[in-house]
């Protein structure tokens, strides 16, 4: 316990440790790349029963940067986590302790992961968090603009409803209605997430460089001009859950 708050307080302070670099696996670029394969410390992760409670103190070193609540950031330098299926959580953890997935940020701290239950206790914590219903929308203030006089953009109703049109045309199979996704599937909830990191995501996906993307997703998504994913990104921040969203609690005080 005393070991996660230092980690979390230097963190906070913004101090760099050293650390071996991500490995590297060949990923979508690759003739034999095949999404989601099975097996290793992935599989066994998923194996196992979650137990959220116990879940809850493998957290805090990820609450640094995710926030207690799983909220992230809402200029989407941090992904919202809360509400996430389990399945999605622990193959992206695997993905990027594997060099699947390139997230030199992430990796220090998916490398000390290294137990499948703890992974799976954390996953199913997360989970269980409420997805707030507060986040990065197209027509969100940035967080750092001081400018009194700033305005949202003029187009918000126009690019949530180009967004809207495309999404129900390609998306809306596989992530749902309402941006539920499919935890079978591995296919991740999109309600509540920050409208930047939908759009870095998107392009980085596009662009050949989210390297464990899958491939079904590729043929749809490379197809899209900036602008384009500028308005599905807009209308997928919209999107909301009933039933799953909320007002995060301020967290409590631990004694």
């Amino acid at each position: 316990m005393k070991a996660s708050l230092l980690l979390i307080s230097l963190l906070s302070a913004g101090i760099a440790f050293a650390a071996p670099p991500a490995p590297k696996s060949e990923g979508i670029e690759g003739k034999d790349y095949k999404w989601n394969a099975q097996g290793g410390e992935k599989s066994e992760a998923l194996s196992k029963k979650g137990d959220a409670k116990a879940g809850e103190e493998g957290y805090e070193t990820c609450g640094a940067c995710h926030l207690p609540s799983g909220a992230g950031r809402p200029d989407g330098t941090f992904p919202q986590l809360a509400g996430q299926h389990t399945t999605v959580l622990i193959k992206q953890m695997a993905d990027i302790r594997a060099g699947l997935r390139d997230n030199p940020t992430m990796y220090p701290f998916a490398a000390t992961l290294t137990d499948a239950q703890e992974l799976a206790n954390v996953a199913a914590y997360i989970e269980k968090l409420c997805i707030p219903l507060d986040h990065g929308h197209y027509d969100s203030k940035p967080g750092d603009n001081m400018d009194k006089n700033w305005k949202a953009p003029a187009d918000t109703d126009k690019r949530i409803a180009e967004g809207k049109a495309l999404y129900e045309k390609e998306c809306l199979e596989c992530h749902g209605k309402n941006g539920e996704g499919n935890k079978e599937k591995f296919y991740p909830v999109i309600a509540g997430q920050h409208y930047k990191y939908l759009l870095r995501q998107m392009t980085e996906i596009r662009n050949g460089h989210r390297r464990n993307a899958n491939p079904d997703m590729v043929k749809i998504i490379k197809k899209y001009t900036d602008d384009q994913l500028i308005s599905i990104s807009a209308y997928q921040s919209s999107l909301v859950m009933p039933g799953n969203m909320c007002k995060p609690k301020a967290a409590g005080k631990k004694k």
